[in-house]
């Protein structure tokens, strides 16, 4: 049955760029406070925490959830983009500690590109030549930030890749799930199904925790909703085309969170590589918004935790 269509919302262009740019600097902040807390805490128990006691905003979301009709598949489904995620998470955390926010922040930009090969692969969206030509340039952009052979690949780039790739099947799901039930409930399901993919993996490496650093990773999941709320305005204020651009500053706060806190150098390159890929993933949501066409690219600071 087709759905009534809801009128749009009038565009405040300012408000949308405004409330864009304090979600950049929301997830830019919960980077680094999970980058300050070290390697004392396993990645996986690190996720698992901060995903157990970001269960605390789901609390708000029981009633659509209780309302929600769940199928097999449904549950199937929730059951599998969980996992999936929870393996992505792990690998993000992972990375977060081991490579410069920078890197770390230019590589996230992948997901989007790698979200619209998959949905060409397995969705059936129509891959014009405008949109492979941009998919061509965001990879060439990941080629200049890890320039291989140049330089050494930390096992940390490893991670975000894969982490990237993983997380591309996650929103792909989301998607499908998405036309099915509540938005509401797709996000709080996630947050509870990582929980529980988490589980077996940090009781494998179970430290225990300072009380210092279980308020960090509360901090985390804090900084995480609050970014994810914030951007959620900033899409209802003003279109993806205006907001979009918004996101490379996203990697101006890493670049100099990194500089002033944990000392890293400031690498030209990645800088580059990360403009081409922001610059792919714009061209493809404005072209979206030129063919009128419903875009399934997520907005790139959508953070992963």
């Amino acid at each position: 049955m087709t759905q009534p269509k809801v009128a749009p919302s009038p565009a405040h262009p300012l408000a949308g760029v405004l409330w864009m740019l304090a979600a950049g600097l929301s997830f830019v902040v919960m980077t680094a406070l999970v980058k300050s807390l070290g390697h004392r805490i396993p990645a996986q128990q690190a996720a698992f925490l901060r995903y157990v006691m970001g269960l605390v905003f789901v609390l708000p979301m029981l009633r659509p959830i209780l309302e929600t009709r769940f199928t097999a598949r449904r549950i199937g489904l929730f059951a599998l983009r969980g996992m999936l995620h929870a393996a992505g998470v792990m690998l993000w955390f992972f990375a977060m500690t081991r490579i410069p926010l920078a890197e770390l922040t230019a590589l996230n930009y992948l997901s989007p590109i790698f979200v619209t090969i998959g949905a060409a692969l397995f969705l059936g969206e129509h891959l014009a030549i405008r949109r492979i030509a941009a998919i061509s340039v965001a990879l060439i952009g990941a080629v200049v930030i890890l320039r291989p052979g140049f330089r050494e690949l930390e096992p940390g780039h490893i991670a975000m890749l894969v982490a990237a790739t993983i997380f591309s099947f996650s929103y792909l799901l989301a998607k499908v799930l998405a036309d099915e039930v509540s938005p509401v409930v797709v996000v709080s399901m996630l947050s509870v199904w990582v929980a529980i993919g988490l589980t077996p993996f940090a009781i494998a490496v179970w430290v225990r925790p300072m009380p210092y650093e279980l308020a960090m990773l509360f901090g985390v999941a804090c900084f995480a909703t609050a970014g994810h709320l914030m951007m959620t305005f900033a899409l209802r204020a003003a279109p993806l085309t205006v907001t979009q651009p918004v996101t490379f500053l996203q990697l101006v706060w890493a670049t100099l969170m990194g500089y002033l806190l944990f000392h890293e150098s400031v690498d030209m390159w990645v800088l580059i590589g990360a403009g081409l890929i922001l610059g792919a993933i714009s061209f493809i949501t404005w072209r979206e918004a030129v063919v009128r066409r419903r875009g399934i690219t997520p907005p790139s600071p959508a953070t992963k935790v």
